[in-house]
């Protein structure tokens, strides 16, 4: 029994850190990705087409976006619109929700 137990605390030590270390070294989502055109996402916010994005607003960033998975100090995140990417914290797209 104590085998067992063992052996589970250091598959479930090892599993956590292969998780940790893959949120760590997820890709960072590139502007021209099909994805991210369509929702016209830019990594920095203050270059985003305002003819085309009349929505945008200056101050939204995706650190400030309901959707942003980082904190706010974080200059990279996850956002569940483009899973297994980073989306840049000074970043913005058509999605941007305000955080609540």
């Amino acid at each position: 029994m104590n085998l067992n137990r063992r052996t589970f605390f250091i598959t479930l030590a090892a599993s956590s850190s292969v998780l940790v270390t893959s949120a760590h070294s997820q890709a960072k989502l590139d502007e021209k990705d099909p994805q991210a055109s369509a929702l016209g996402y830019v990594a920095d916010a203050t270059k985003t087409d305002t003819k085309k994005y009349p929505k945008y607003a200056t101050g939204q960033v995706c650190t400030n976006c309901a959707l942003y998975q980082g904190k706010a100090s974080d200059a990279w995140g996850g956002c569940p619109l483009f899973a297994g990417k980073q989306v840049a914290g000074k970043g913005w797209c058509s999605a941007w929700a305000k955080k609540g």
